[in-house]
């Protein structure tokens, strides 16, 4: 934990100067294109589909707010631990990825706000007896580094062994070839490794948190954030969000977001 937070402040310190660039909505509108930076390692939030194209909740929300906002869309491909290193460098003009909300992300980046919520759950095969933290000691426990889950599971006191992987797809690969039994991960991940695995399934044993996610912005970007917010909460109201969100979740959001 201790080392997290030491690298999320030295991020802030090494790319301070990125928060002194021009505005990044006139940048945007001067080269007609938004880019988005996006995990395609994360389904249901974001994959490659059987065509090669981009897929999943995220990518769908990144499409929609591109269109709304009248530009072309510019796929930034990310990985959870490279999220804010992408943005603060530039190579993004923000990141929609599942995006959970952190009091220790909100001191490097700012957040528009929620446009959907995710649980962090542990979860398990059957036969596997698991039902609180003190169940995980001794226990490996796959998880996705640099994620929310990982990042909740690291501060609990469990005793477990925390296997990381670099992205929610091989998170998936490491639990269908047997290399892991229990996860700290979403139900949306739960939920692919079940398609792929669906005679051992695994599902969830108890929930360790759940997060709004939301769009990560530069910080000092108010005129984006203000434009984004906006965006978030008229397609909220719409239902377009929510359409979203039930197709790849399989639930509606909150009824709270939507009013």
């Amino acid at each position: 934990m201790k080392r997290r937070q030491f690298l999320l402040a030295g991020a802030a310190m090494l790319f301070a100067p990125a928060v002194v660039r021009a505005d990044t909505l006139d940048t945007i509108r001067s080269r007609k294109k938004l880019m988005i930076a996006l995990d395609l390692g994360s389904p249901p939030y974001g994959t490659i589909d059987a065509a090669m194209k981009p897929s999943g909740s995220d990518v769908e929300t990144a499409q929609l707010l591109a269109s709304d906002m009248g530009f072309d869309l510019d796929i930034v491909q990310v990985t959870s631990p490279n999220r804010i290193p992408f943005l603060l460098t530039g190579k993004a003009d923000m990141v929609i990825a599942s995006f959970s909300v952190t009091e220790e992300r909100k001191k490097v980046i700012d957040f528009s706000d929620p446009y959907g919520v995710i649980q962090s759950v542990i979860a398990a095969k059957k036969e596997i007896a698991i039902k609180d933290d003190a169940s995980l000691s001794g226990l490996r426990v796959g998880t996705t580094r640099g994620s929310s889950n990982d990042k909740e599971l690291t501060s609990r006191s469990t005793g477990a062994e925390i296997v990381r992987f670099e992205d929610d797809a091989t998170l998936v690969t490491a639990l269908v070839s047997g290399q892991i039994d229990i996860m700290a991960t979403s139900p949306g991940i739960m939920q692919t490794a079940n398609t792929r695995a669906p005679d051992a399934p695994y599902e969830i044993k108890y929930v360790l948190r759940v997060f709004p996610y939301a769009i990560g912005l530069r910080k000092n970007d108010e005129a984006l954030r203000t434009a984004v917010n906006e965006w978030v909460h008229t397609n909220l109201r719409n239902g377009k969000l929510n359409a979203i969100y039930k197709k790849y979740i399989g639930a509606d959001l909150p009824a709270e977001m939507l009013n």
